[in-house]
C-alpha cells in the first residue's frame, strides 16, 4: 500500500517507521507469557521506541526516493530495520561506557541491574544487569536482519542492499573496537578522528543512504560518490555529540555529561586540548579524565581547561567545514526531488540539535 506523505516533513515519517517498529516488535512477543523472555520484550520494547531521532532510517528512505524509488510500506520497513541495529549498537556501547543514562532514562544493562535487585536474586546484579543487555543488544542486531529481507522488496533489491549492510556492520564493530583501544592508547588525534568515521559517520549518514539508493537501483559509481556527502557530514554529527558529551545539558540530551569524561573516552575534543593546554592543564587533564569518581566540580575544571585551550572553538570549527563539504557534495549528486530538500533538511539538523 502507498501512502502519501508531505514532501520533506520528518515527523510523519518517524511516525511511520516507529509503527514499522512497533508492529515488528509485537510479533516477537513470546508466545507464552510464562515462558521467563518477557522481562526481556517488554524492555527491549521500550528501548527501541522511547524517542530517537531516527536519522539512519530517514537518510536510508531519502536516498531511495532521491533515486527514484517510490514511497510506500516496503521501503518504509527496510529503513526501519536500521533502528534496531542501533539499538544493538546503542546497548553494547553504553555497557563499554559504564553510561548510566540513555534518551532520559536507566540504560538497560542499569535496568536489568535493578530488577536483580528488586527480585531479590543471587549473584552480582551489576553483572546480571551487563549480561542480559549484552543479550538484548544481540538480538536487536539479529532481529535487525530478520526486518530488513521480511521488508517485502524483491530479492534482487534486498541483494544489493545487504551489500551495503554488510560492511555497515563490520565497521560498527572495528570502530567500536578502535574506541576501546584508543582509550587504552594514546588517545592521539589520528585515532580519534579514525573512530570517529568507523563507528559513528558511516553508519549514522553515509552506510544508511548508500543502502537506500542501492535498493532503488543506483549504480555503483553513483552509489560510491554518496560517501562525499555522508562521510563528512557524519564526521560533524558525532563531533557535535562529543562536544555535548561534555558541555551538552543532561535534561535536553538525554545523557549525563559525566559519562565521557568519566570513562576518559578518547574523543577529538579531548585529544585537541591535550594537544593544545599547556602543562599544567595537560597534567589535569590526565587526573580528571578517565576517573571514575570524578563529581561536577572536576568536571567543571576540565571543562574550563578544554575551553581556554580553544578545542571547542576548534571543534566547532571542524563541523562547520565538514557540514559544508557535505553541502556541496549533496548539491554535485543527481538527486530528486524532493529528496534533495529533505537531506539539506536532515544534514541540518544532523549538526544543530536543536532543529
Amino acid at each position: 500500500m502507498t501512502v502519501t506523505v508531505a514532501p520533506t516533513d520528518p515527523a510523519l515519517l518517524r511516525e511511520r517507521v516507529d509503527a514499522a517498529l512497533a508492529a515488528f516488535l509485537r510479533r516477537r512477543s513470546p508466545g507464552r507469557p510464562d515462558d521467563g523472555t518477557a522481562a526481556v520484550h517488554a524492555e527491549l520494547r521500550r528501548f527501541v521506541l522511547a524517542g530517537g531521532k531516527r536519522l539512519r532510517p530517514l537518510f536510508c528512505y531519502w536516498g531511495w526516493r532521491g533515486f527514484g524509488g517510490p514511497d510506500g510500506t516496503p521501503i518504509v520497513v527496510a529503513a526501519a530495520a536500521l533502528e534496531l541495529f542501533h539499538a544493538f549498537a546503542l546497548i553494547h556501547d553504553d555497557i563499554l561506557d559504564r553510561s548510566e543514562r540513555r534518551r532520559g532514562r536507566p540504560t538497560l544493562h542499569r535496568v536489568f541491574a535493578e530488577l536483580h535487585i528488586r527480585s531479590g536474586w543471587r549473584g552480582d546484579p551489576e553483572r546480571y544487569g551487563r549480561q542480559a543487555a549484552v543479550l538484548c543488544g544481540d538480538l536487536c542486531a539479529a532481529w535487525s536482519g530478520q526486518m530488513f529481507h521480511g521488508c517485502g522488496l524483491d530479492p534482487e533489491r534486498l541483494r544489493r542492499g545487504h551489500a551495503v549492510l554488510a560492511r555497515m556492520r563490520t565497521e560498527v564493530i572495528a570502530g567500536e573496537y578502535l574506541d576501546v583501544a584508543a582509550a587504552a592508547g594514546d588517545g592521539s588525534l589520528a585515532t580519534a578522528l579514525a573512530v570517529v568515521r568507523l563507528k559513528t559517520a558511516r553508519y549514522t549518514v553515509t552506510r544508511p543512504v548508500q543502502l537506500g539508493a542501492a535498493l532503488a537501483g543506483a549504480d555503483d559509481p553513483t552509489v560510491a560518490a554518496l560517501a562525499h556527502f555522508g562521510d563528512p557530514l557524519g564526521d560533524a554529527f558525532q563531533l557535535r555529540d562529543d562536544l555535548l558529551g561534555v558541555f551538552g545539558d543532561p535534561a535536553v540530551t538525554g545523557k549525563s555529561n559525566l559519562d565521557d569524561l568519566r570513562e576518559g573516552k578518547p574523543t577529538v575534543l579531548l585529544a585537541l586540548a591535550r594537544e593544545a593546554a599547556g602543562p599544567a592543564g595537560r597534567e589535569r587533564l590526565r587526573r580528571l579524565v578517565g576517573d571514575p569518581g570524578l563529581d561536577g566540580a572536576g568536571a567543571a575544571e576540565v571543562r574550563r581547561i578544554v575551553e581556554a585551550s580553544g578545542a571547542r572553538a576548534a571543534v566547532e570549527r571542524m563541523i562547520e567545514v565538514r557540514a559544508e563539504l557535505a553541502r556541496a557534495a549533496l548539491d554535485r549528486l543527481p538527486l530528486a526531488e524532493p529528496a534533495r530538500a529533505a537531506l539539506t533538511g536532515l544534514a541540518l539538523r544532523a549538526v544543530d540539535r536543536r532543529r
